[in-house]
């Protein structure tokens, strides 16, 4: 009993530690950061198979949410139960969310936080980040002509049908040319997700249940009071309710709901999303910025973590209602097919975000493509750690851009 126990923490430790290292250099937005997960939890730590790997990320992809932190929580949950969830949550987000509180309550301009060469070396290092995590899943997921029409297809859509619902639909539509198009051959290879064994599906409703419940009490609620944390937790989970395709579609939303409440102005607003781009981990810690600006009972560092805790709360209790039934249909043969192609699917949504907005944001001239292709070459020949790339691009970027 003792060295179980002993193990557990030993486990959780570890996954708080690694996930610590991704929040402290996981720039470069949510789809950079899948490539950082894959690179270190499918690579180097094996913690997941290629495959289990996509299937969380189309499923992520699915929900509503920041994906790449979902992803984060559930290697997490399938590595530790629900501690090593958590654990893997603070360790990539406090690192960000602590510097856009410091920025809301002491730092004036965000340009004295890192200079601008900095900055696009950080962008450049996401480049190459991407293009591996393409590469290398394209190599596993797109192996014949129907996944490699699937991929192509699903990147053009989502680049032409540019909203939050276009990565959606060409999941779902994905899904049914799979499951009419491809083998519906068992794959035995695939195992349960360890974690998921034991969560039952009547315990998965109840969550679901939850969710539901708060998004429809608290309106009530903060309409019939006039607290402000009650206001501030109605903003913020139903903007963590309601966001499809990634961090930068809740910003939306969350000026709305600042702007209209009187909680901020624009000026402050666009400062706290500009020292957004300049940190390491997820988009949604900018409410850690916004609850910190806004300070609720002069309170900027308790205001803060509740708005942060409020918009990630959502998402989380979707994964955790939706994993049991997603554990089931993945085992089914139909529903390998329909997967498969939802994972061709996912890697075309992935070079979408390749071309818009990572290289487009970042890639401007000879010097950068020369520097995002050695990145490239480090990364997927020499097998530099991704950490090291992203200081090794922010450094030259420092001294030559």
């Amino acid at each position: 009993m003792f060295k179980r126990k002993q193990d557990s923490k030993s486990s959780i430790k570890t996954i708080f530690l690694t996930f610590l290292v991704l929040g402290l250099t996981s720039f470069g937005g949510p789809i950079a950061h899948l490539g950082y997960f894959r690179e270190a939890f499918v690579t180097r730590q094996k913690w997941l198979s290629e495959k289990d790997y996509a299937d969380l990320v189309a499923l992520c992809q699915f929900l509503p949410g920041p994906a790449s932190s979902q992803v984060g929580f559930a290697i997490g949950l399938l590595k530790g139960g629900y501690p090593g969830a958590i654990a893997a949550w603070l360790a990539f987000t406090l690192p960000s969310a602590t510097a856009l509180m410091l920025f809301a309550v002491g730092i004036n301009h965000y340009g004295n936080l890192l200079p601008s060469g900095v900055l696009h070396g950080l962008k450049i290092a996401a480049v190459a980040i991407v293009a591996h995590a393409i590469w290398g899943m394209g190599k596993n997921l797109v192996t014949d002509r129907i996944r490699a029409t699937i991929m192509i297809l699903s990147a053009i859509a989502v680049l032409l049908l540019a909203n939050a619902w276009g990565q959606v639909a060409v999941i779902i539509v994905a899904a049914v040319i799979g499951s009419r198009f491809l083998p519906t051959v068992t794959d035995n290879a695939v195992q349960a997700l360890p974690q998921v064994r034991s969560t039952q599906q009547h315990t998965a409703l109840v969550i679901f249940s939850v969710f539901l419940l708060l998004l429809i009490g608290l309106p009530l609620l903060a309409a019939w009071s006039a607290n402000p944390w009650l206001q501030m937790a109605d903003s913020f989970y139903r903007a963590g309710s309601l966001v499809f395709g990634g961090g930068h579609v809740v910003l939306p939303l969350l000026q709305a709901e600042m702007l209209g409440n009187g909680w901020l102005s624009d000026d402050t607003f666009l400062a706290g999303y500009g020292a957004t781009q300049a940190v390491p981990g997820p988009l949604f810690t900018f409410a850690a910025f916004l609850g910190s600006a806004i300070g609720a009972d002069g309170s900027p560092w308790l205001s803060g973590l509740f708005c942060l805790v409020m918009i990630f709360i959502p998402s989380f209790l979707l994964l955790i209602a939706a994993l049991p039934f997603w554990e089931k249909l993945r085992h089914q043969a139909q529903a390998q097919a329909a997967l498969a192609a939802v994972n061709a699917a996912v890697v075309g949504i992935l070079l979408a975000a390749f071309y818009q907005p990572i290289w487009q944001k970042a890639i401007f001239d000879a010097m950068d493509f020369s520097i995002a292709l050695l990145a490239f070459l480090l990364l997927n020949s020499w097998k530099l750690p991704a950490w090291a790339l992203v200081l090794g691009c922010g450094v030259i970027g420092g001294i030559v851009l």
